[in-house]
């Protein structure tokens, strides 16, 4: 198994509880976050050591990842898995998965590329890849049914962990918060590379909103130690004297306790959708990436967060690249705590996390093992 960063881990733990829960001694080794390693899984390497995003930024890689890869394909081989199963980080997995199908391996995608979203293209390299696509979004398993590729849509895994209705009193006094006034959580992402980019711009928005808007409080539960110590630099230098609450990790908690929500593009947008908080989504990527992504026009979708791409509408404001500055991101989210149809949007979020809610670990590990058990049937 391969985790790329803190969100697959976080799918990859419970998945191999469920599989560990439908054999008998299976073994789990790879690349493994904590929630892996507690579940079972021998971690022969950390799964931050793939957090890399964007097109750009992974050429700056190339070459560490590279001798990664064939460090981990040599051990894979080795050790002769009857399956390898890549979670999220595709650009990784799929290389990895189509060099061990060669070999023999049943191949699984846990989290599909958004090969729909951009560079369709991609979707012969999946199918040559992997046998099998396990989807978390309903809308995908057609795009992978019209190119014969097999997938199969499980749901999510954290529209069954965050429950149907969220406490903000109880998050609050958890997190050390006082229980009146309002509140903004602010989620830079999980990345190194992603917070250095988006700190400065939301750091400048704290204190855009703190001059407008005293009294509020702010909440920014930080993925990591690397993390926060960018971000603390960020308010250093963008919001001096404005008091934001850091908690380690607890994110869930944090988005459960504010009012609304500042965050990166990503799995965080889900959450916060989940728990049914009012947010502004921002993406900024290294400045070739998103000259590429423009110029060659990659995008196909009109959304980028998943809020918005679930719904088929825009649900929630989302900006990106240039766009992502104070004088935009600050008046954006003084609409989203003043915004007049917050119950409407309650609803909307309602409807998406039931039909994410589909006891995801326990049809993935079923998925899987149904591959395993067709190629061991005779032909």
């Amino acid at each position: 198994m391969v985790a790329g960063e803190a969100s697959g881990d976080n799918l990859g733990g419970p998945l191999i509880r469920a599989l560990a829960a439908r054999t008998d001694g299976a073994r789990f080794y790879g690349v493994a976050g904590p929630a892996m390693a507690d579940a079972g899984c021998e971690q022969w390497y950390p799964s931050d050591t793939l957090a890399v995003m964007g097109l750009a930024e992974i050429l700056q890689h190339l070459p560490r990842l590279v001798r990664f890869k064939r460090d981990l394909l040599r051990r894979f081989s080795a050790a002769r898995p009857d399956a390898f199963i890549g979670i999220d980080s595709p650009e990784f997995n799929l290389r990895m998965a189509r060099a061990l199908r060669e070999r023999g391996v049943a191949t699984v995608q846990y989290v599909s590329p958004q090969v729909w979203a951009w560079r369709r293209g991609r979707v012969r390299t999946i199918a040559e890849a992997v046998d099998l696509v396990l989807c978390v979004l309903p809308f995908e398993t057609a795009f992978y049914q019209s190119h014969d590729v097999g997938a199969v849509f499980v749901g999510h895994p954290l529209a069954d962990r965050v429950p149907l209705e969220s406490d903000p009193v109880a998050a609050r006094a958890a997190l050390g918060l006082p229980v009146g006034g309002e509140v903004v959580a602010v989620l830079p992402g999980s990345r190194g590379g992603e917070v250095s980019r988006l700190g400065p711009p939301f750091a400048a928005t704290v204190a855009w909103l703190a001059k407008r808007r005293p009294g509020l409080g702010f909440v920014a539960p930080m993925a990591n130690a690397a993390v926060r110590s960018v971000f603390e630099q960020a308010l250093r230098d963008h919001a001096p004297g404005v008091q934001v609450h850091l908690v380690d990790g607890r994110a869930l908690d944090a988005i459960a306790a504010s009012d609304a929500v500042l965050l990166a593009s990503g799995t965080a947008t889900l959450e916060t959708a989940l728990v049914k908080r009012p947010m502004v989504v921002a993406y900024r990527v290294a400045p070739l990436t998103g000259w590429l992504l423009r110029e060659m026009k990659l995008v196909k979708t009109e959304f980028f967060s998943i809020p918005n791409l679930l719904a088929g509408r825009q649900l929630v404001p989302e900006y990106f690249q240039e766009q992502v500055r104070a004088e935009v991101l600050g008046p954006a989210m003084l609409e989203q705590l003043e915004r007049p149809d917050r119950g409407a949007l309650v609803d909307a979020f309602g409807e998406i996390h039931q039909v994410l809610r589909r006891d995801a670990s326990a049809r993935a590990a079923d998925a899987v093992l149904e591959l395993l058990s067709r190629r061991r049937a005779p032909r």
